[in-house]
């Protein structure tokens, strides 16, 4: 039997993780156990979560709550750690980049267990970021390198020196679309389908310049012309948006299954999360990134994604090209095809 850990360290793993979940469940001579870093009422694992998911609850919560990257990678070590005193394992599959990411990477190492990273080779080339720091930690250590894509795969293959562990498997994101698309619920807003633009915010960098952030929000506003602008924000991101008194509809936070629906149905998307301009090549929805690179090439190079940084002239072009349909037509990127977690799974066995 393969005992199979997997670890997520913030909401956003879930939505990946839930496939591997379902697919080890219905395969012979495999077993798991879902770590979460966190603590069992995390505020940001809506009470939804789960169910929309359609995946069980974690079987263990490390507790770990803390703004501190340093402290959350030194307690998430020290839980994990303890965690694997008393629960033998074959392999730890761990999630994209973050600082709970890394810390139960090294833990799995220096246990000589195998290690798998789920999204490698997602690179800004930025030491600057803590997240880059992180990413390349883990795929450092990692036996099995699974990538979503092209480039993902031969920065990876590039790093390691030895392409044998790196494997292109796919987005594992899109099984989780896929295996909800029938199941996206409308939310109680009164808006017409594909007439209303997404707007998503929580980059630090990002809020923490406000004067900057202003003007790009006036000028999305401006040139959306008559087009509401909807924005499910939290925390600090809704805070800043409020404070700017500027024609854009705040609401609260959607659960995974409304939030699928609004998204897929947008007009358009401004975001600054790789993972919404993943689902906006998916739905075929246009898409307009805060940043100036993106861990998924493909949304780009392929899909329906433009990259226009934090400059507002740039930002103003591309909304006027969304609202009035003048769009690029976009593709899935290869191997974007719902089977992500099965080619995983095999691998592992």
């Amino acid at each position: 039997m393969k005992r199979i850990c997997i670890v997520a360290g913030a909401r956003p793993n879930f939505v990946k993780v839930a496939p591997l979940v379902r697919v080890i469940s219905q395969t012979e001579g495999a077993e798991y156990q879902l770590i979460y870093a966190g603590r069992e009422d995390d505020p940001t694992l809506e009470g939804t979560l789960f169910d929309d998911l359609q995946m069980p609850r974690p079987d263990v919560y490390l507790g770990v709550d803390s703004t501190s990257l340093n402290e959350i990678t030194s307690r998430v070590m020290a839980a994990f750690d303890a965690y694997l005193d008393s629960n033998p394992v074959d392999v730890v599959i761990v999630v994209d980049d973050l600082a709970s990411t890394m810390a139960a990477a090294i833990v799995t190492k220096k246990r000589g267990i195998r290690l798998a990273h789920l999204v490698a080779g997602t690179r800004s080339f930025d030491m600057n970021m803590p997240k880059e720091v992180n990413r390349l930690v883990i795929d450092a250590l990692s036996d099995y390198l699974f990538t979503a894509g092209v480039k993902s795969n031969s920065v990876a293959s590039r790093e390691q020196g030895d392409s044998k562990n790196t494997y292109m498997v796919g987005n594992i994101l899109m099984d989780t679309l896929r295996f909800n698309h029938q199941r996206l619920c409308q939310p109680q807003l009164d808006v017409e389908a594909g007439q209303y633009l997404v707007l998503t915010l929580n980059r630090k960098a990002l809020l923490a310049d406000k004067d900057n952030l202003y003007q790009l929000l006036e000028t999305l506003t401006k040139a959306a012309g008559n087009v509401p602008v909807i924005a499910p924000l939290r925390g600090l991101a809704l805070d800043v948006v409020t404070s700017f008194h500027l024609p854009i509809r705040t609401i609260p936070p959607l659960d995974y299954l409304k939030f699928g629906w609004l998204t897929a149905h947008a007009k358009g998307i401004i975001t600054d999360s790789g993972n919404v301009a993943e689902e906006a090549t998916f739905n075929h929805v246009p898409c307009i990134t805060l940043n100036s690179y993106t861990e998924h090439w493909e949304t780009v190079s392929v899909g329906t994604n433009e990259l226009v940084g934090e400059d507002p002239q740039k930002l103003a072009d591309a909304v006027s090209r969304m609202v009035s349909g003048q769009w690029k037509t976009g593709s899935l990127p290869d191997r974007w095809d719902g089977r992500t977690a099965e080619r995983i799974v095999s691998i592992l066995l």
